[in-house]
């Protein structure tokens, strides 16, 4: 249920402040930049975000590179202490995703992001976010795949650099 809140307010979010990712560096939302990283505040509900977008992009159908059309390409980090979340997972590939769960590939480990609805991804659990969180924490970069409804494989490779520290400004901007 909380997750579900949380893709409310993230929704609400990019339709009411703009696009996030077109809109990162006019944002009035945004309180810091960490190398590849971003932080954003909302202040009701209380909530406090990490987020970046991809450095490479592929897409593939039957192995072979083919264009597409997609939106927004985010990778999040999310707190929000009146729910008591700290520290999710959450991807958006723009596009509709298939019934299947995204990939996330840290550095040769993997773990599954089960797809919520036809553009969000999240971790099944509190426990996956803290594996997740900590294994992007010590990694280079993070590739997530994931499989389109059209049959179509995304490949979306995200710098890790500066997570840490934009992830330890967004708890400490929701903390208290």
């Amino acid at each position: 249920m909380q997750k579900f809140m949380v893709l409310g307010v993230v929704l609400w979010s990019m339709v009411f402040s703009g696009s996030m990712a077109l809109g990162q560096n006019k944002s009035t939302k945004k309180v810091a930049e960490e190398k590849d990283w971003s932080v954003f505040v909302d202040s009701n509900p209380k909530e406090c975000w990490a987020v970046s977008q991809p450095q490479e992009t592929r897409v593939t159908l039957n192995g072979k590179v083919v264009p597409a059309q997609r939106g927004e390409i985010l990778l999040f980090v999310f707190y929000r202490p009146g729910e008591d979340l700290s520290g999710q997972i959450t991807f958006t590939g723009g596009y509709p995703f298939a019934k299947k769960a995204i990939e996330v590939d840290i550095d040769g480990k993997k773990y599954s992001l089960p797809t919520v609805d036809d553009r969000w991804a999240w971790a099944a659990t509190s426990l996956d976010d803290k594996k997740i969180l900590d294994a992007l924490k010590k990694g280079g970069k993070a590739t997530v795949t994931g499989r389109s409804s059209r049959g179509k494989t995304t490949t979306d490779t995200f710098s890790l650099q500066g997570l840490t520290a934009a992830t330890n400004e967004a708890r400490k901007r929701c903390s208290g």
